[in-house]
């Protein structure tokens, strides 16, 4: 087996599994009861599909200025998606919307 086709084997495994974590975020979004439970499904997906995602656009580049501009990209997926996650769960509580769980826990208070 040649090298080329070790990292053709490698990038397409990566760009599978990198969008099987993007459709399951996508489908776990969908399919959640309530805003906190969706966005853990999203955030935590969008994370690594991305990542998974440019990791094998890198493999299939090569060793190139492409490859950097996507290790660029990469960095901001990986700082920029946890952040806008937890400020959006912030700015939800701060609105009010509680979880689910916080709401059964105060229900119970109450009786």
């Amino acid at each position: 087996m040649t090298l080329t086709l070790l990292l053709d084997i490698a990038s397409w495994l990566l760009l599978s599994t990198g969008g099987v974590f993007v459709f399951i975020g996508g489908l776990g979004a969908l399919r959640m009861p309530d805003l906190y439970t969706r966005m853990h499904a999203a955030s935590v997906t969008d994370t690594i599909g991305p990542a998974l995602i440019i990791i094998g656009i890198i493999l299939q580049a090569g060793l190139t200025l492409a490859s950097i501009k996507l290790i660029a990209i990469l960095l901001f997926l990986l700082i920029t998606g946890p952040t806008a996650s937890n400020a959006l769960a912030s700015a939800s509580l701060l609105a009010g919307n509680r979880p689910e769980f916080a709401k059964a826990v105060t229900e119970d208070e109450k009786q």
